[in-house]
């Protein structure tokens, strides 16, 4: 009786530490997020004398005159569009791509799978920079420089490898035996997918379209490289608030994360259904 007691009690205790290690990592991480977030914001809604004040209040007052300044700055808008743009032919070409490749991978057995899955991975093995001075001339050549066209192939050269997995993942885990049973009654190939698979595999098709806009929204060396009058926002920041005061500097990149995170959250039910499908 007493060695059970004491078994039991070391299991309770191994629990309890799991149970203490688990919730502490959990807060860490959501201040590794949150911290840098409320201080951005903290700095952005803050008159422009405080914000290098120090030690800062909670609750500051809201000053949006950083934030107006900015807003109304020539060009801010133009570029924020430009972001928008290439964001957008980014997502869509890159699961327009990345979509049929994630079922191939999953669907399909062929000689070189694995080198493929491999080289898949290996496109995000090469520093961008290396890469900007071949990718310039090519562009020059062909007339795709300074163009929303030429700066998104780029931006879905960087997302693909992410929505080829993600959806090979997805796909992995719709069992086959759904498509087989549509086949037996008088579907096709393309119609199981269409109406079986893809109804079911939407919402991480969906995910993984947001990551390859998040993807293309951040990235500036590409942007900074290719473009001059079609800056993205991320571009436009660098040229033009590299000596401004802190407190535009504060502002430019509140308005460059906040629409990221704002669509984030209004997709959010697709990143959660993504997670369910995944670990099916």
């Amino acid at each position: 009786m007493s060695h059970k007691t004491q078994v039991n009690g070391t299991v309770n205790g191994q629990s309890t530490w799991h149970r203490y290690l688990f919730t502490g990592s959990v807060i860490m991480l959501c201040l590794w997020v949150l911290v840098p977030i409320y201080l951005l914001l903290v700095n952005t809604f803050s008159a422009p004398e405080a914000v290098s004040a120090f030690p800062k209040k909670a609750f500051p007052d809201i000053n949006t005159e950083s934030v107006e300044f900015f807003i109304k700055y020539s060009g801010v808008a133009q570029a924020l569009w430009s972001s928008i743009k290439v964001a957008t032919v980014t997502m869509i070409l890159s699961i327009s791509l990345g979509a049929p490749a994630g079922y191939a991978l999953s669907r399909f057995d062929f000689t070189g799978k694995e080198t493929f899955r491999v080289l898949v991975l290996m496109t995000r093995a090469f520093p961008l920079p290396l890469l900007a001075l071949p990718l310039a001339v090519m562009y020059i050549k062909v007339g795709l420089d300074d163009s929303v066209l030429g700066l998104a192939l780029v931006h879905t050269m960087l997302a693909l490898p992410f929505a080829v997995l993600i959806t090979y993942s997805l796909f992995s885990g719709i069992p086959i035996e759904l498509e087989e049973a549509a086949w037996t009654l008088g579907c096709n190939r393309l119609q199981a997918f269409v109406k079986v698979i893809f109804p079911l595999v939407l919402p991480g098709i969906a995910a993984s379209a947001i990551f390859a806009f998040v993807i293309s929204w951040n990235e500036v060396f590409a942007a900074a490289v290719l473009t001059i009058e079609h800056r993205t926002l991320p571009a436009f920041l660098l040229q033009g608030l590299g000596n401004a005061p802190l407190h535009l500097k504060f502002a430019g990149g509140a308005v460059l994360v906040l629409p990221a995170l704002l669509f984030i959250f209004l997709v959010r039910k697709y990143l959660f259904s993504m997670w369910g499908i995944a670990n099916r």
